[in-house]
């Protein structure tokens, strides 16, 4: 599985189709979002990623991620 870095330009498939945006941060123990406890660990880090048409944060595995070209 690819690993991912701050800055790095991803999409992921959501409810509303493709969405595009940067990495903000990366999370290697579980973390607090929204309400919801997100699991992640140095084996399987979940990301923070800004939206590229919003202010919206979401939290993904890496495994739902697809790295795009700059």
């Amino acid at each position: 599985m690819a690993e991912f870095k701050v800055g790095d330009h991803v999409r992921w498939n959501s409810e509303a189709g493709h969405v595009s945006g940067r990495i903000t941060k990366v999370h290697k123990r579980d973390f607090d979002y929204k309400g919801h406890t997100h699991r992640a660990s140095a084996e399987e880090p979940q990301y923070e990623i800004k939206s590229d048409k919003t202010d919206h944060i979401a939290a993904h595995k890496g495994s739902a991620l697809e790295k795009i070209a700059k």
